[in-house]
């Protein structure tokens, strides 16, 4: 399974809060710096009637990603000052922690200002301009601290973010084009026209080209007029001259408007510039291409996904005086099923379970380890072997810990293993007789386990950035899947053979990052109906930090991100259930199975193309929430994992421990939705 966000600093994050009363005061609020700029934040606690309150230490980390590990502002706690990298508006959260271990939290707004601008340089994103067109213009700017950014003006979430703070102003030398007051050029006669563009006083100029429109008709072509939510349809579109002759090369404009067959909802959907289109919503979609004042449109019906099924609780395997961390299910040598699951911050306990009977789970069998958490397990596929992580080891040689399974029954301690692991291990995985082991959410080392008495270290691989960290690794046909963080996930070869690499000399050779800075797992998977290839990248967020003792708030989605080639991986979908946080996730057939913490466990058809809003497609067959009333937290679910196995779903929850699930082919009874299932 991939796992989780609570590693040994998560102690940082107990939302175990302070009286409500009582509220942080700094420097922090309204406080504006200039890029490079470092400073060393004031803070106190005061009660409401402003009088002081004790504060045995108070911390700063940035709210946008985890462990400070996003880059726009960071931290030297050693020193007690932050440091600004990124212009913009970004969030510090200050955490109080009193002598008695409780914590009170706010969080500040920081606005860092732009350089100054020393350099404009204009382009246009398209090499063909006619009357009627929109003219997509691009801007490269260089700032004192010689920085480059490339802003085009059609990438909503760049341009917001730069243009709200920077003044910029376009001008043309003639009628040929108008300009409105959002600074959207529009093409309205022939000939050739010069913008100048001003970014706070520093301008440059481009001369456009606008061609007699020479579209006299357009036919846009699709395969299907009916479809379901999620299908994507591929739109062509064939121009023409007045005489009938085929064009070439024309910059093609695709929009939709439509209408919901549901009077209460809206319609909604998703189409790219190559013509791809998929609906959201049942509804009816007038899907257009235009060039110009020259339009083709035609009308899709987009009927209902209708996959849902029941999905009903089997068995349960209580563990309801700790919490509990990751699983793995697996086949023994005797050809029984079994599993073994970790906890969380409490005595280094890991339980073994016989799962032959899904409706009957048993505990039998445990080991106990110098630890706080087990937060990892993980067992060979040949079922002799099981590896567990130690984190808050009493010694601080946390490491691993090898075991052999052989007889689940009677399980044995063979070796442990703390070389270069003493920060801390998250997570493991076992791939061909070595584990990857990650070191203090640094690293992972490669430790050879061909003879598992005696491990011995013989790779390692760091991305190697200044503040860079790891949270995951898994290891698919000889490529680790690395999941960094703020960096996204890393392509590595440790035996594939794709860029020479091996357990001993891992070599990276691709990567995919995105803006959330809290990329902790990654899943790989060819579609199997598309045979298209995936990597699903999952963010953990927990916006107020984690309360172990009550209800958490947890947000973060899933990233589809086709990586068919791996030189042009692509961010092409996405899935996101509202007000919940998603963790760990298993994609097999293609179905998908996702423990989306307080949104219990949810599964998802990924069945054809992927593009856009996955939720909204109605794309969910189905979940269950995991709340037990005999819990840790009564009834709270905080499901961790998921692991699909011989027919069923087992999971993991954080305060109910061990559960097997079953997929039916009967349509759900909406009457018991929401509901907990016992």
């Amino acid at each position: 399974m991939k796992k989780t966000l609570l590693t040994t600093f998560i102690f940082f994050f107990f939302a175990i809060a302070l009286s409500q009363d009582k509220t942080i005061i700094s420097d922090l609020e309204n406080l504006t710096l200039d890029v490079g700029e470092v400073f060393m934040p004031t803070s106190k606690v005061v009660n409401s009637d402003g009088s002081d309150v004790d504060c045995l230490r108070i911390i700063y980390y940035n709210k946008k990603g985890v462990f400070s590990s996003a880059k726009s502002i960071t931290f030297d706690r050693t020193n007690g000052t932050l440091k600004a990298n990124d212009p913009g508006s970004h969030d510090v959260v200050a955490v109080c922690i009193d002598s008695n271990g409780k914590r009170l939290t706010r969080t500040f707004n920081i606005s860092v200002n732009y350089p100054k601008i020393k350099k404009v340089k204009l382009s246009v994103a398209e090499n063909k301009f006619y009357v009627g067109n929109y003219i997509p213009l691009v801007y490269e700017i260089t700032d004192e601290l010689n920085k480059k950014r490339i802003i085009d003006y059609w990438n909503y979430d760049k341009a917001y973010k730069y243009f709200s703070k920077v003044d910029v102003s376009l001008r043309s030398n003639n009628g040929k084009v108008k300009i409105d007051s959002s600074n959207n050029i529009l093409a309205v006669q022939e000939g050739n026209s010069v913008i100048t563009a001003t970014f706070d006083g520093v301008s440059d100029k481009i001369e456009l080209k606008i061609q007699k429109n020479p579209v006299n008709r357009l036919d846009l072509i699709s395969g299907v007029s009916n479809v379901k939510t999620g299908d994507v349809i591929q739109f062509k579109t064939n121009a023409f001259d007045k005489k009938g002759n085929p064009l070439n090369g024309i910059p093609i404009e695709y929009s939709f408007t439509g209408k919901s067959f549901d009077k209460s909802n809206s319609a909604s959907g998703l189409i790219l510039d190559d013509g791809r289109f998929v609906g959201d919503v049942p509804g009816k979609y007038i899907v257009s291409a235009s060039i110009g004042n020259i339009t083709s449109s035609k009308i899709i019906n987009v009927f209902p996904r209708n996959v849902e099924r029941e999905v009903n609780s089997v068995g349960k395997g209580i563990v309801n005086d700790k919490h509990t961390s990751d699983f793995w299910v697996f086949e023994g040598t005797d050809g029984g099923d079994y599993a073994v699951t970790g906890t969380w911050g409490a005595d280094g306990t890991a339980y073994f379970w016989d799962v032959s009977n899904p409706s009957n789970l048993k505990k039998i069998d445990s080991v106990q380890v110098d630890a706080r958490t087990v937060n990892d397990v993980k067992v060979s596929k040949d079922g002799k072997i099981c590896v567990i992580s130690r984190e808050g080891a009493s010694n601080r040689k946390n490491g691993m810990i090898i075991i052999d399974v052989t007889n689940p029954r009677n399980v044995k301690i063979i070796a442990e293993y703390t070389k270069n692991l003493t920060g801390g291990v998250h997570n493991v995985f076992i791939d061909n007789n070595h584990v990857y082991a990650l070191s203090n959410g640094e690293k992972y080392y490669v430790i050879n386990i061909e003879d598992p008495s005696n491990p011995k270290q013989v790779g390692m691989f760091e991305v190697g950035k200044e503040g860079q960290s790891i949270h995951d690794v898994w290891i698919e046909n000889g490529i680790a899947y690395s999941s960094n963080w703020r960096d996204g996930v890393y392509l590595v070869d440790v035996g594939n053979g794709i860029a020479g690499g091996s357990p001993s000399n891992p070599v990276s050779f691709g990567n995919y990052s995105y803006d959330s800075g809290a990329h902790h797992a990654t899943f790989p998977y060819k579609s199997k109906s598309t045979g298209k290839f995936y990597t699903v990248l999952g963010d953990e967020i927990f916006p107020k930090g984690v309360n172990p003792n009550g209800t958490n708030e947890t947000a973060g989605f899933l990233h589809f991100v086709d990586f068919t080639d791996l030189k042009n991986p692509i961010e092409v979908a996405k899935y996101e259930l509202p007000t919940h946080g998603s963790h760990n996730f298993w994609i097999e057939d293609d179905i998908l199975y996702v423990a989306m913490y307080t949104g219990g466990l949810r599964i998802v058809d990924l069945s054809g193309d992927l593009l856009g809003d996955l939720y909204k497609q109605g794309r969910e067959i189905g979940y269950i929430l995991t709340g037990n009333p005999d819990g840790y937290i009564p009834n709270d679910t905080m499901v961790w994992g998921a692991q699909l196995y011989k027919g069923h779903v087992f999971y993991s929850d954080f305060n109910s421990g061990l559960g097997a699930a079953k997929v039916s082919n009967n349509k759900p009874d909406n009457s018991k939705a929401n509901t907990y299932i016992e």
